[in-house]
């Protein structure tokens, strides 16, 4: 299933996406998902139903009018929480558990490494790195780190 040429996009009332399709039915409660959020968040998504069934595909994000990408990537934003270490300024120990210090793109924080093992390479040279709460928090590309955060990592790797 491709996405329409003519994607019918809005928010109601409620604040809740609603897809009309080709035949004209309005679907209330529309849930973007991406297929790959990490690795191409900008490929694949598929426009879900309140039952779960697939309504629209959309191969490429960049392909779709800037208005429609707005309300697509706000309702995202919502539901995907995802911070980017850019910058490791301490930890606690080289043991685990572990607090580290951090530097996202949303501001100074502190996380809990409970084991290695919540480590994850990603293709590109990126890692998924879950915290004790369970919050995911995403390195882009260790390469670019800086040396110190570089260090510090590769203590736990």
């Amino acid at each position: 299933m491709s996405a329409p040429p003519d994607l019918q996009l809005e928010r109601d009332a409620f604040g809740r996406l609603v897809f009309t399709d080709a035949a004209g039915l309005r679907h209330e409660g529309v849930v973007p998902v991406r297929a790959f959020p990490l690795a191409a968040p900008d490929e694949g998504l598929s426009l879900v139903g309140h039952d779960g069934s697939e309504l629209a595909w959309i191969a490429r994000l960049s392909t779709l009018p800037d208005s429609l990408r707005a309300l697509i990537d706000d309702e995202l934003a919502s539901r995907e929480f995802t911070p980017v270490i850019l910058r490791l300024r301490s930890v606690s120990t080289y043991s685990t558990p572990s607090t580290w210090e951090v530097d996202t793109d949303r501001g100074e924080t502190r996380l809990v490494l409970k084991g290695e093992e919540d480590i994850r390479r990603l293709a590109g040279g990126a890692l998924l790195i879950a915290d004790s709460q369970g919050i995911q928090f995403l390195v882009r590309d260790l390469l670019a780190m800086d040396r110190h955060s570089k260090r510090l990592l590769e203590r736990f790797l």
